[in-house]
Parts: structure tokens; C-alpha cells; sequence
């Protein structure tokens, strides 16, 4: 079935009159008639009795006029949620409370949209995305491919935090508190500590190395001023930044543009 022409044919049985359908559509009368023909030739059936009084439908054309009206009525339900459907965000926990929920909040103050928010490892929020479990994650990895590409949003400058100084050459010998194994710290010391402790909160990461518990590598964003905290700079790594990262839309649904413009700013 060709579904170009199916919308003039659900018109035309709809007010029973080619004229009509054609006012509705905004095209001629005869092209109505010729989208009609071809629909009915694409299907193999007669699907409407042409009279100079009266548009009849066939059975054929009856049944389908049904079906068709459902689908049309789907369609339109399909499309006018879409812009009600929450935008499903994947972000890492350090970039959630200091970063993103501030600017949620300004998002609110013009946009009633909904969101669902998941905090996730760098892992899980590539293979959500790929996966289109999310609309749109926030990682410090630049993806891109022929499906999803990533838009950079600004530099992270990681530190490393303890309760005294931390001789940075013997990272080893010291507790570690990491969010997961994909933690800074491991790429940042050549061997690994004996004392690691995995805690999935970056705030209670903070506050245990507060309680001298250990030491910790974390974005200096996650710090607050009154924290009684040595920080001192990481060294040896790449510069971590922040992306934005979507499927390739050709024109991004409003939606996420609003939400694009507004963490640029």
C-alpha cells in the first residue's frame, strides 16, 4: 500500500465528496481523484464507486476506511505525546548536584518539560545512549559516530583531596575511595593501593576523606569552600572535559534544543 495517497482517500470517505476532500487537502479535485485511483492500484482493489451524486465505498474501502481511521487517530496521539514524553537524561553522579541541578532549575523557571535523570558509569551511559535508553547523557567521554555525536561543553579540572598532603608519587601506599573502577585514580598511580573502598556517591566520597578515611582524585566542582580538605592539582592526565552527547538529529527536537542552549550558557 502506498500511504502518500491513503490520507486523501480517508478524507474523500470521510465527507463522502471528492470537492470536500480537496478543500482539505488544498489541492485540486482531480488530484485527489488521481491519488485515489493510484492507492486503489497499489492495493489491487476497487475501493471506492465513483457516481456524480454520491462517493460510495466499497467493502473493500469500508474496511479500510475503518482500519484507516484507527491508524490516522494513533498517529496523531503518537506525535502529539511526543512532546510531552519526559526527556531521559544519563549523567555522571559528580556532574548532578553541583552542575546539572542548578541549571534544571533555571530550565524551570521557562519550561515545564519532564525528566527522568539516571545517574550512571561512563559505560553505562555510552551503551544507554547507543542502546536509545537515553535522549541525551552528560559523560566525559567525546563520542562520535554515525548514530550519536557530542557536543563539548567546558573543561573539569580534577583534584586530589585528603586531610593532609598526598605525595603524589606514592599514590599506592595510601587508602583509596573511588566512585568505580573506572575511577581517575587508577589511571593516575602506576600500581594500585591494597586499601580500596568503592563508595557510589560522590558527596559521601568527600566526607569520608573529611573523616581521614583516605585519599580521593574528584572534580574541584563537587568541593565546597568551608571543606577542611588539602587539594592539590592532577598531573599526567589528559585535560578532562565535559560533553553533551545525542543521536544525530537532523533538526534535534525542541525539547533537547532548549536544554542544549541552556547548559552552553
Amino acid at each position: 500500500m502506498d500511504y502518500r495517497y491513503l490520507k486523501a482517500f480517508l478524507l474523500t470517505a470521510q465527507h463522502e465528496s471528492f470537492s470536500k476532500a480537496a478543500d482539505s487537502l488544498k489541492i485540486a479535485q482531480s488530484a485527489v481523484s488521481r491519488q485515489i485511483k493510484l492507492l486503489e492500484e497499489s492495493v489491487g482493489e476497487e475501493l471506492i464507486i465513483r457516481s456524480s451524486k454520491k462517493v460510495i465505498l466499497t467493502d473493500k474501502g469500508n474496511a479500510l476506511y475503518l482500519a484507516a481511521q484507527h491508524f490516522d487517530k494513533l498517529s496523531h496521539e503518537i506525535f502529539d505525546k511526543e512532546d510531552d514524553r519526559p526527556v531521559r537524561v544519563g549523567i555522571l553522579h559528580g556532574l548532578l548536584k553541583n552542575w546539572f541541578i542548578p541549571r534544571l532549575s533555571k530550565f524551570y523557571r521557562k519550561n515545564s518539560r519532564a525528566f527522568t535523570i539516571s545517574v550512571g558509569t561512563q559505560k553505562e551511559l555510552r551503551r544507554g545512549i547507543e542502546e536509545g535508553k537515553f535522549d541525551v547523557i552528560f559523560s566525559s567521554e567525546n563520542i562520535q559516530s554515525e548514530l550519536i555525536s557530542s557536543l563539548k561543553l567546558f573543561d573539569e579540572r580534577l583534584v586530589i583531596i585528603g586531610r593532609e598532603s598526598v605525595n603524589k608519587k606514592k599514590l599506592h601506599e595510601y587508602r583509596w575511595i573511588v566512585y568505580s573502577e573506572e575511577d581517575n585514580i587508577f589511571r593516575l598511580s602506576k600500581k594500585e593501593s591494597e586499601e580500596i573502598i568503592f563508595v557510589q556517591d560522590i558527596h559521601s566520597i568527600v566526607d569520608l576523606v573529611k573523616s581521614h578515611v583516605g585519599i580521593a582524585v574528584v572534580p574541584d566542582h563537587v568541593l565546597k569552600k568551608t571543606d577542611a580538605l588539602v587539594v592539590q592539582e592532577v598531573t599526567g592526565l589528559e585535560q578532562a572535559e565535559i560533553f553533551m552527547t545525542t543521536l544525530n538529529y537532523k533538526t534535534m527536537p525542541a525539547s533537547l534544543r532548549d536544554l542544549s542552549d541552556l547548559v552552553q550558557k
